[in-house]
């Protein structure tokens, strides 16, 4: 019997779908009680070694595996499902595969009761795990009317009830608010002090350092890059490739002695006339059910890049699917180009606004990734070469040449977002719209096609950068909205409670905090800076205007 709960000894493993092996010659120890980060860009193996820790690999993904993977001492592949699952408990990346039950309540006592528990043992345990993560006010709630982030924290939930010995949290952070990252990351901290091995598999290794994690294992192309202690930056790890705290990419930069370029700024067209215009807009989803917006006033302006903030529940995504027609205001109006959306329809809509909902699975259907694509030009009525043309540069902008012909569900969760936001590319709307698109993304991607999005260059010949006219992205990742927004929009209580450029809105730091967004490391130095630079920058950047 091992002494350790989990051992990795020389594993590998390649899908039967791809020629390439998705990981290679893994191995590492747990101990009890041991926090493991694991970090790097997607696709490098991360959620294929997860899937053959938790059994996943062999039993619903199918391929060649070689090495073994000890729990406890016994391997993984000759265990039992239900053995299993007491030992390690696993929260996916995306919320909606993992719940089934109607109502939050029966969602938390779900495994509890598989395991065939007496009832007062499950309530006990329902209980603990609402109150440890503070949603009791969640309880009597259905499933299906929460957000991604109540999603996420309510999936959590019934993972905790289940009291398993290893917790393995596949990007756990990817839709919680600021506030409640930071409150799941010192409730998983407390977890592991208490002696349950926690493994961390995170993208926003910034804020996975809060946990102070024993040990960071960083992965490139299937294989351990580094594995050992975190107290500074690893020269094995590339800043360009996970996100990092400013002022450690502001060192490296420096050492590197390359020269950055500053981003160009974005002009805004205030005096034309509005895109998008919200006239008092309220909105509740039955006569019985509480308003979720109240009296929202806004315009969105030619040239805007508009970063949307708040907590969970909020209401941003239902104040953006009025903008799409997906829901129409219980009393105002919503104005598309001067023309109402209750008298639009969604496909109308769609030739002005694309929409990247937070879910991918609730966008993708198609057999490869380039029907995928050609589906909306096709129904808005592209030429064959305009429309092969668009596809092309969409795959290219969100780094996904080569996927042409994979299946869009076998892609890993943050190439499925890719996929979506690569589907909205490819149908030239005017106006692009993202709900959280850097979920289960690495910083690589998600820089790169940020920057293809909001790039202000004059000389770029991008179909893609020369026809939105604005984009505007729903994000709790608040170093998105400092490096690319010219406009923040701060959403809570029913309405738009801050409204402004990104330096005058999150210089409010009170006001930040009783909205559940907490203040990075890249904006406290852009504040600090900001008398030189005279406004926001991206890490990078900073670096020359740093002592």
């Amino acid at each position: 019997m091992s002494n350790f709960p989990l051992v990795v000894d020389n594993l590998s493993f390649r899908y039967r779908t791809r020629p390439e092996l998705a990981i290679e010659n893994i191995s590492f120890e747990l101990k009890q009680g041991e926090l493991l980060l694991i970090a790097g860009s997607s696709g490098c193996g991360k959620t294929t070694l997860a899937r053959c820790i938790n059994g996943l690999i062999p039993r619903s993904y199918r391929g060649e595996r070689s090495g073994s993977v000890l729990l406890h001492g016994k391997e993984v592949a000759e265990m039992q499902i239900p053995e299993m699952a007491q030992i390690v408990g696993t929260l996916l990346q995306d919320p909606e595969r993992q719940i089934v039950a109607s109502n939050v309540y029966n969602e938390i006592a779900f495994g509890p009761e598989n395991l065939g528990l007496p009832r007062d043992e499950i309530v006990e345990r329902v209980e603990l795990a609402m109150k440890r993560l503070k949603i009791e006010y969640l309880r009597d709630r259905e499933t299906f009317n929460l957000s991604g982030g109540e999603k996420q924290k309510v999936a959590l939930a019934g993972l905790l009830s289940m009291n398993p010995s290893i917790l393995l949290l596949d990007e756990p952070l990817a839709s919680l608010d600021p506030a409640s990252a930071h409150e799941a990351l010192e409730v998983f901290r407390s977890l592991a002090d208490e002696g349950k091995t926690v493994i961390l598999v995170e993208h926003r290794v910034e804020d996975a350092i809060e946990t102070h994690p024993d040990r960071l294992l960083y992965m490139e192309g299937g294989r351990i890059k580094y594995l050992g202690t975190i107290e500074n930056l690893p020269s094995e790890i590339d800043h360009t490739q996970v996100k990092l705290p400013a002022q450690w990419v502001v060192k490296r930069v420096k050492e590197q002695k390359k020269p950055v370029e500053t981003p160009h700024q974005h002009k805004v067209d205030e005096g034309g006339e509005p895109l998008v215009v919200f006239e008092d807009v309220s909105f509740r989803y039955s006569e019985e059910s509480p308003l979720i917006l109240q009296n929202v006033n806004l315009k969105i302006n030619r040239g805007d890049l508009i970063a949307v903030l708040g907590p969970n529940g909020a209401g941003k995504s239902t104040l953006v699917k009025h903008a799409i027609g997906l829901l129409k205001p219980t009393s105002g109006r919503v104005f598309i180009q001067g023309e109402d959306t209750r008298k639009m329809s969604v496909a109308q809509i769609a030739k002005v606004l694309g929409y990247v909902f937070q879910s991918p699975t609730h966008m993708l259907y198609a057999q490869t990734v380039r029907e995928e694509l050609e589906f909306g030009p096709k129904n808005l009525g592209f030429e064959i070469e305009p429309m092969n043309k668009s596809v092309a540069e969409s795959l290219s902008t969100v780094n996904l040449n080569g996927f042409e012909e994979y299946p869009p569900l076998g892609l890993s969760f943050g190439q499925q977002k890719r996929t979506t936001i690569a589907a909205v590319l490819a149908m030239q709307s005017k106006i692009m719209i993202m709900d959280e698109p850097t979920a289960g993304q690495d910083f690589a991607n998600y820089t790169r096609f940020m920057d293809a999005l909001c790039s202000a260059s004059i000389d770029s010949q991008s179909i893609l950068s020369a026809n939105f006219a604005s984009t505007l992205f729903i994000t709790h990742d608040l170093d998105l909205a400092v490096t690319y927004a010219n406009r923040v929009l701060l959403f809570g209580d029913k309405h738009i409670v801050a409204d402004g450029k990104p330096e005058d809105v999150l210089k409010d730091t009170d006001l930040l905090l009783k909205y559940r967004v907490r203040p990075t490391s890249l904006l406290r130095l852009n504040l600090d800076l900001l008398a030189r630079t005279k406004r926001f920058l991206p890490a990078e950047s900073l670096a020359a205007f740093s002592f």
